[in-house]
């Protein structure tokens, strides 16, 4: 490796800030291998949609950080061959990868950026820092470059055009190869604890010949996405299959096996209690304030009812007095440490998320597009049989 007496501050800067989107790119790899949660990702989070959605794969099978962990590596091992030690046709062609590198990391980060906001609706802190380090990099590279009298501007504009549109290809890659469902699954070695469905809010048949249970958050996005796929399964199935609906705030205040508060959800045990109250004060209106829950209001993304808004619309649908009854029912807490319990025993390694379906001793935390993903998740891992 040739060594330059004394680097100038932009190739410092090139070096630091590839370095940090080496390591936010592996540990995002590492997050995808091991499977577990990354500070401020528990289930449910708008940056766990963002890694449990399909384009965070590559054709369903590759993280696409991995790849990233190749480029930057690549960049890093170049920047070392463009000082004025190195031997001119090994700096030159230094450049010339760096520019295809530059132009390859500019074009991925601005179709990532768009894929977070306009496809999930969501986005992940540790992928946009990513993004905007190297959106960074790549940018001083080609100011740079443009400014190195040893490169022709024609060729450096070549070559980082030339990145761009293998990230392009990349974009067509993933939205054209269809991806497997996406889905978490297990198995419990001991029973579950019983949650009483005589008692409970349910969608579909108390009398349906298969019963699921359903933990959510309504603070929880995937929870929304799933709320109106759950109704139409229902549907589907004419009568056969229900789901009991079990809050689960991810909120330490009222569920121990969460590990850490999110801000996210730091009304999710408020929340849980006034739907429960709509529930026991007045089922006929359950569904109605279940569907507002997960509506929009205005805007591209949904974003979760304040339980000012949850209070008032529940006075709405049910009256103030039987309301205010029915909140202080102890019902509704004991209702809800089963389901917290329910929560606790199909943790994986300690961890878990929601949205999580429940059947007999198996369990499934779905990833569903659509209502058919849905569909074939359930009768894959709970083996339904087709309606």
């Amino acid at each position: 490796m040739p060594r330059d007496s004394k680097w100038p501050w932009w190739r410092l800067a090139v070096m630091g800030l590839g370095v940090l989107a080496f390591l936010l790119s592996l540990l995002l790899s590492w997050h995808f291998l091991t499977g577990g949660s990354m500070i401020g990702c528990s289930g449910g989070t708008s940056c766990d949609e963002v890694l449990q959605s399909r384009w965070s794969l590559l054709a369903g099978v590759l993280p696409v950080s991995s790849l990233a962990i190749g480029l930057y590596l690549a960049l890093l091992a170049s920047t070392l061959y463009i000082g004025p030690a190195t031997e001119m046709p090994v700096r030159l062609m230094a450049w010339n990868v760096l520019m295809v590198l530059s132009g390859a990391i500019l074009g991925s980060a601005i179709w990532f950026t768009v894929v977070q906001k306009w496809f999930i609706g969501a986005f992940c802190p540790y992928c946009m820092s990513a993004h905007i380090t190297g959106v960074v990099v790549s940018v001083l590279l080609l100011v740079r470059a443009l400014k190195e009298v040893l490169l022709k501007p024609r060729r450096v504009i070549g070559f980082f055009v030339a990145g761009m549109l293998l990230s392009g290809l990349m974009a067509v890659v993933q939205v054209a190869v269809k991806t497997p469902v996406q889905y978490n699954e297990g198995e419990t070695p001991e029973s579950l604890p019983l949650v009483n469905v005589q008692e409970a809010p349910i969608i579909g048949s108390r009398d349906a010949t298969h019963t699921i249970y359903l933990l959510f958050d309504y603070n929880c996005a995937h929870c929304q996405k799933i709320h109106f796929m759950v109704q139409e399964v229902v549907e589907r199935y004419k009568g056969k299959v229900a789901f009991v609906l079990c809050p689960t705030p991810l909120n330490t205040h009222c569920n121990a096996y969460v590990p850490k508060d999110v801000d996210a959800f730091s009304t999710s045990c408020e929340l849980a209690r006034i739907g429960l109250a709509v529930w026991r004060a007045k089922p006929a209106a359950f569904a109605d304030f279940e569907n507002w829950m997960f509506t929009y209001d205005s805007g591209d993304r949904w974003k979760s009812r304040t339980p000012e808004a949850a209070t008032s619309k529940a006075i709405e649908l049910v009256g103030k007095p039987a309301f205010e009854s029915a909140l202080a029912d102890p019902w509704i807490g004991a209702y809800m440490e089963s389901c917290v319990r329910l929560f606790g025993h199909t943790l994986q390694s300690g961890k878990g998320g929601i949205p999580k379906l429940v059947y007999g001793s198996r369990w499934v935390i779905p990833q569903p597009a659509t209502t058919d993903q849905l569909m074939s998740i359930v009768q894959t891992s709970f083996s339904l049989p087709k309606p």
